[in-house]
């Protein structure tokens, strides 16, 4: 599990049992099987991404919910474990690239598995956009340069927001292209990211806990919120914590190019989700110990980096910003790669316009390259909402997870219903031998816990809140985003959906009756 061992990245021998693997789904091996399981998992982690989404949101938590907010934290991890365990399952019984689409479709019925994948896809094109926005909380922090639109760096202001949108627009250049050559590059890149990453959290966990300045009793303290009330400052300051804690189930979206996927995908998923809610508590709690100040205004503004830099000093500060700059590069990568699998996985199928262009991989890079240039574009044209209004910055990031929260109960709702039939039962075995991930006789509480949980969860970041998505006022559209958003999302691939019926209808009329007609 190191980042330079070659035989995470060594090329299957030409009769590889693996080639074979995905015939039993009706699908042949495109992708080139080069991942190994330190890669499977840098693939989980690097989604998450824990510096990246704590440095990213800390501030919205903090601003709402003041140092209470921390113990939203377990909550979701908890709630989330309940879904990833679920996953875990599935990714052992189809590990398929398209993940929450292939499980959807074979859990419950084609339609409906289309339109969990295309909610998902959708989302994960939200989430590459909300990523690649991260770099203003970091990189202006690092050297004023960085700042290359106006003079005020904060994303809540106008410059800070049109700031963001260039510097994300530059970040989804470089990762497009690099989505576009060999997987083991792409591989490459993930695990040094990732290995990077946990070793920098690890530094600035115990660099925070080592300058701390007051007691973890703090967390049980509200001062600084916006005067919302215990539950509401929970509630909303969840939204920090349910921003981190997704795309756990991107190893199971890089099953066909993993060795081993059944026994290696379902303990990937858990162990990326585990230790990415383990290092960000302790960074959200280092955080507000270390802080200078929890009064006087600049954690709800600055977040994350106003801390390292005066708690520890530029110089070591600025050090450990750089290294969540890489971690927002290599997650907006993998974040990007996830989406293309995707589209791939769904053009494959022939469910998207485009299909035969979608579902192809390139023979010598193992890529769909496509894929990765629509999800780049997509996402980059997202991004040019900051520069309307610096509230689409919060509306992006919370959209972004509304939508793969219901897409994830899409999966979990068929899943439990398979479970009260009596149709999800334990059983096979993975490349090795041994019995697949089974939640055996805890299968229905779990899922139904985790199905509760995400359901909950999806009515909470999606309320339109006008103190939380427009709190300027004059931005009603803002503050219905997420709503809208997934209306338009819904409308969209129905009107698909009903056109494609359509022209297959006309196309399937007998020659005789067309004939006749022409007669």
């Amino acid at each position: 599990m190191t980042t330079t061992a070659p035989s995470d990245v060594r090329p299957d021998p030409p009769h590889s049992p693996d080639d074979h693997s995905l015939a039993e789904f009706g699908y042949r091996q495109e992708l080139h099987r080069s991942l190994g399981r330190y890669a499977s998992f840098a693939a989980g982690f690097s989604f998450i991404s824990v510096l990246t989404t704590v440095f990213q949101f800390f501030a919205f938590g903090y601003a709402f919910g003041g140092p209470v907010f921390f113990w939203a934290w377990p909550a979701v991890l908890v709630g989330q474990l309940l879904v990833a365990a679920c996953f875990a399952e599935l990714a052992a019984r189809y590990p398929i690239s398209g993940a929450i689409y292939q499980w959807s479709s074979r859990l419950s019925n084609p339609t409906f598995g289309w339109f969990a994948g295309w909610i998902m896809v959708i989302g994960q094109i939200v989430v590459v956009a909300a990523a690649a926005l991260a770099l203003q909380m970091v990189l202006p922090a690092i050297w004023s340069g960085f700042q290359l639109v106006g003079t005020d760096s904060a994303p809540t202001s106008a410059d800070g927001a049109a700031n963001a949108a260039v510097l994300g627009v530059i970040l989804l250049v470089l990762t497009t292209l690099v989505n576009i050559m060999d997987n083991r590059v792409l591989s490459v890149i993930n695990r040094v990211g990732v290995t990077a990453e946990i070793i920098g959290a690890v530094l600035i966990v115990v660099l925070l806990l080592t300058h701390s300045k007051r007691s973890p009793g703090i967390t049980f303290h509200t001062e600084g919120a916006a005067g919302s009330g215990l539950l509401g400052a929970l509630l909303v300051g969840s939204f920090t914590a349910a921003y981190v804690m997704i795309g756990f189930d991107s190893a199971g979206e890089m099953s066909e190019e993993t060795r081993d996927p059944r026994r290696t995908a379902p303990r990937t998923i858990l162990t990326a989700l585990g230790a990415a809610g383990l290092l960000g508590g302790l960074v959200i709690l280092g955080g507000l110990l270390a802080a200078p100040s929890l009064t006087d205004g600049h954690l709800g503004v600055d977040g994350l980096s106003y801390v390292l830099t005066s708690s520890l000093g530029d110089g070591v500060g600025r050090v450990l910003l750089a290294d969540v700059v890489v971690a927002i590069a290599v997650a907006t990568l993998a974040i990007q790669t996830a989406a293309s699998r995707m589209l791939f996985s769904m053009a494959r199928d022939g469910g998207l316009p485009f299909s035969g262009r979608l579902a192809h991989v390139n023979p010598r890079t193992g890529m769909p390259s496509a894929p990765a240039l629509v999800v780049g574009v997509l996402s980059a044209a997202l991004l040019l909402l900051n520069f309307a209004s610096p509230d689409a910055f919060l509306a992006i990031g919370t959209t972004c997870i509304v939508m793969l929260y219901l897409a994830y109960a899409m999966v979990t709702g068929p899943l439990l219903i398979r479970r009260l039939r009596g149709e999800f039962a334990a059983g096979g075995t993975d490349e090795k031998g041994a019995k697949l991930f089974s939640l055996g006789r805890w299968g229905i509480p779990v899922n139904a816990l985790g199905l509760l949980y995400g359901l909950l969860m999806t009515v909470n970041l999606a309320w339109p809140r006008a103190a939380v998505y427009d709190p300027t006022g004059g931005h009603w559209y803002f503050q219905w985003f997420t709503v809208l958003f997934l209306a338009v999302t819904l409308l969209a691939g129905g009107a698909y959906r009903a056109c494609r019926k359509r022209t297959t209808a006309r196309s399937a009329v007998p020659e005789t009756a067309v004939t006749e007609a022409a007669a």
